[in-house]
């Protein structure tokens, strides 16, 4: 059984201590593939350079809204920065994380929606899918989604447990991408919103070093933990554990175009 994590932070400081021991202990643990995602010019550079280590890692770059700078100059410039990066290199395999988060900050919605439109149109220049983070933020991400076109669509990282999201992410072509959340004892709602997204569009992803899922919530996450959310899919829509795999894993490398 072969194991795709989507989406994972091996470029957080979490890591800085045995970063290379824990990769080797990954594939190890049957997953096969997983990909380090950037959220800041410096992040992503460090998730171009785990990745050019390693054959099964590939990573995404990108300036999520949590990291944007706080002027419209210094995020062009950051931008182009992403821009330059991602053309060098061969392991970049879509643009994010990016998106809107009204939780941590109201103050610069504006901003945050510059960034989001300017990478989706740095993903359609450069032929990437893009990941998107959204939190408190769903109805302003669909109406840029819906007024910017995505060439390449993309897939709703660590997707918010919201039927209404969905059902527009899906309707716009995008995949939804589940992590820790659906495992733990609060999540009352789970069991329908993994219902509610078909065979052909679930990815799996830790969002390591966070939202580990039970039965180790509350420890550093890993991608060796991805088993925990793939196996909470495959109790909820009655197939094997090896079935959640296979099957997440093609969708994995469909929309990322990863082609081993």
């Amino acid at each position: 059984m072969e194991l795709f994590d989507s989406h994972s932070h091996l470029n957080d400081e979490k890591f800085e201590q045995d970063r290379y021991e824990i990769i080797n202990d990954i594939y190890k643990n049957g997953v096969k593939n997983f990909i380090t995602a950037g959220y800041s010019a410096e992040s992503s550079k460090l998730a171009i350079d785990i990745a050019n280590k390693y054959e099964f890692i590939y990573a995404i770059v990108g300036i999520s809204p949590n990291d944007i700078p706080q002027n419209g100059e210094q995020l062009w410039k950051q931008i182009l920065e992403i821009k330059e990066i991602a053309q060098k290199n061969k392991k970049v395999v879509a643009i994010g994380e990016i998106g809107l988060d009204y939780y941590w900050n109201t103050d610069n919605k504006q901003l945050q929606k510059n960034a989001f439109i300017e990478q989706i149109k740095l993903a359609n220049e450069l032929n990437l899918p893009i990941v998107i983070h959204t939190r408190d933020a769903i109805m302003d991400t669909i109406s840029i989604l819906k007024e910017n076109n995505v060439k390449n669509t993309g897939v709703f990282h660590c997707c918010p447990q919201n039927p209404e999201l969905i059902k527009e992410a899906l309707k716009l072509g995008f995949y939804i991408s589940f992590a820790g959340p659906i495992t733990f004892k609060n999540s009352k709602h789970a069991d329908e919103i993994i219902n509610l997204v078909p065979n052909d569009r679930i990815l799996i992803e830790t969002d390591s070093p966070y939202l580990a899922p039970e039965p180790v919530r509350g420890t550093r996450n890993t991608p060796i933990n991805v088993k925990y959310i793939a196996k909470k899919i495959a109790d909820c829509k009655g197939i094997s554990l090896e079935e959640v795999a296979s099957i997440t894993t093609k969708n994995a490398k469909m929309i990322f175009k990863i082609s081993n």
